[in-house]
């Protein structure tokens, strides 16, 4: 098990994903499926996967549910860290900080309380009684009705050695800044705005090494593809990935409210590697957009044939 720091250290050197979590006809989970999956993408070389996270359907998921996915995801993961979806109250999330810990997850990402908004008092509180009931190190998810203000994050971080890294979902460019100005290495920064890739060349500029890929699901090779070209600012071939595929996905994706997940796991559909359907209340693509997505992906995984004939 790495400590806190060895974990943020790993993972912000490289590429990041969420497995989705694999639901049957009738939205069971379906344990086989899923750790077939997490083998298969702890296979390539990422630096960490987030089990039961946002891809992952966190917020369908009963807090037993998670527990048993993470500890479904740990018996295949190894030699690399684990994170855990982790959220709603602090009875929850402090309850399930102690539950994934306990089920073999090697670090934490914090997500936003539910539903209701707080002054930053109330979320530091919050996010500190988060820190304190785990040994495991903790990444706060900044977004939505959970964004706390560098002086915060500060105080936190003077208190809790294991609050080791800070996940942007709110594409605030001066709040960033802010953030990175102020606490410097202390963190590992990753890249957390739906379909990272989009802004991932901007966000590297802030000291945001890493992202998580949603499309890692279902095109690893491609996702693999263009985290290095970002790493390495090859501006040629980050704006083909982003004109050829990213742009096209995007506007498929934004056409459903929603669709965030449910377009991975019909990518999921397409390659072969079925996932099952996106449970309620989301819902799944039409088949008039299965196949829009299904061309997409011919023509994305086409290129990256060629790339590795040449």
């Amino acid at each position: 098990m790495m400590s806190p720091v060895e974990m943020a250290k790993t993972i912000g050197t490289g590429l990041l994903s969420f497995p989705v979590t694999h639901f049957d006809a009738d939205h069971k989970f379906v344990e086989g499926a899923y750790r077939e999956h997490c083998a298969w993408m702890a296979s390539y070389p990422v630096k960490g996967l987030f089990a039961a996270g946002g891809t992952g359907e966190f917020f369908s998921l009963t807090p037993a549910e998670v527990v048993t996915v993470v500890a479904a995801a740990a018996r295949e993961v190894k030699g690399m860290p684990l994170l855990s979806g982790c959220g709603y109250g602090t009875a929850i999330a402090t309850e399930m900080a102690r539950g994934v810990e306990k089920a073999g997850a090697g670090g934490i990402l914090l997500l936003p309380p539910y539903l209701i908004n707080a002054k930053q008092e109330g979320l530091e509180a919050h996010i500190d009684a988060v820190c304190k009931s785990t040994g495991l190190g903790v990444i706060v998810y900044n977004r939505d009705n959970g964004v706390i203000h560098e002086d915060t994050l500060a105080r936190l971080c003077d208190r809790n050695p294991n609050l080791v890294g800070f996940k942007d979902g709110v594409g605030d460019i001066e709040l960033m800044m802010r953030v990175y100005a102020k606490m410097g290495d202390r963190l590992t920064y990753v890249g957390g705005l739906p379909t990272a890739e989009t802004f991932a060349p901007a966000y590297l500029e802030m000291g945001v090494t890493t992202y998580s890929s949603a499309i890692f699901n279902f095109m690893p090779e491609w996702a693999l593809g263009f985290y290095a070209a970002v790493r390495a600012r090859d501006t040629a071939a980050i704006m083909a990935g982003l004109r050829d595929f990213v742009i096209p996905y995007i506007t498929l994706r934004n056409r459903g409210t929603g669709y965030a997940v449910s377009i991975v796991k019909a990518g999921m559909k397409v390659v072969g590697r079925d996932a099952g359907p996106v449970r309620l209340p989301l819902t799944d693509l039409t088949s008039a957009e299965m196949d829009e997505l299904a061309a997409l992906i011919e023509k994305a995984n086409a290129s990256v044939r060629e790339k590795a004939a040449a």
